[in-house]
């Protein structure tokens, strides 16, 4: 089954295939803009701000920080569960998890010119948010990380894969990813991969998102 294509303003006629994901306890403000200047040649990244403790006061500050950076580069917006921040700030979209407002909900409130991704932890979880409407998932964690263990044991790439094969909607791997799983992603009809600590613990964030966008030439 063939993905269907997510439009995406500003960053070319599909979603970017790499998501980087930020964590406030692995980095912070200055990390975030630093390794948006030093990979934003490559354009082939999302960025999910994903800051579950902050006020929301603080969280909107520090939103409007990183969207004003971004939007320097073309780099799209997310923000994590908060669909107000999200419409408050003009983000490029809305990632919602399990406790979130459901996709139905969100939507009537983001319209059609914001694009909602949702996290996801199994195959049904994936056919009930495309049913819903959403533009495209999350799922994992595909291979054991610790940042992901309180969401149970990886799925590994075989249902992962079966994913891909019963849903049109763009499917990301999350958990344990790694330069090296780029490869297997794509081969099991992943559209990409997200990552946490895989960017933000590497000795330099920029490069690492820069070397796992370039695993996906055929962007543009």
């Amino acid at each position: 089954m063939q993905p269907r294509v997510v439009p995406l303003k500003g960053c070319s006629n599909s979603l970017p295939p790499v998501y980087v994901v930020t964590d406030g306890h692995q980095c912070d403000e200055h990390q975030v803009v630093r390794a948006l200047e030093e990979a934003s040649l490559e354009r082939g990244f999302l960025l999910q701000l994903r800051e579950k403790t902050l006020s929301t006061r603080a969280l909107l500050t520090l939103a409007r920080s990183i969207l004003s950076q971004a939007r320097r580069y073309k780099i799209p917006v997310f923000i994590n569960d908060r669909v107000d921040v999200a419409l408050a700030i003009g983000a490029d979209g809305v990632h919602l998890r399990s406790t979130s407002l459901s996709i139905a909900v969100a939507r009537s409130l983001v319209g059609k010119n914001c694009l909602i991704g949702f996290s996801a932890h199994s195959v049904d979880d994936v056919m009930k948010g495309e049913q819903a409407g959403a533009d495209f998932a999350v799922l994992g964690p595909v291979y054991d990380t610790s940042s992901k263990r309180a969401y149970g044991e990886p799925l590994g790439l075989s249902r992962f894969e079966a994913a891909c094969r019963h849903c049109r909607l763009p499917i990301y791997a999350i958990g344990g990813m790694a330069v090296s799983s780029v490869s297997d992603v794509l081969q099991v009809g992943g559209h990409g991969v997200a990552g946490i600590s895989v960017i933000w613990n590497s000795e330099s964030p920029g490069k690492m998102i820069r070397e796992l966008c370039m695993q996906f030439p055929s962007f543009s």
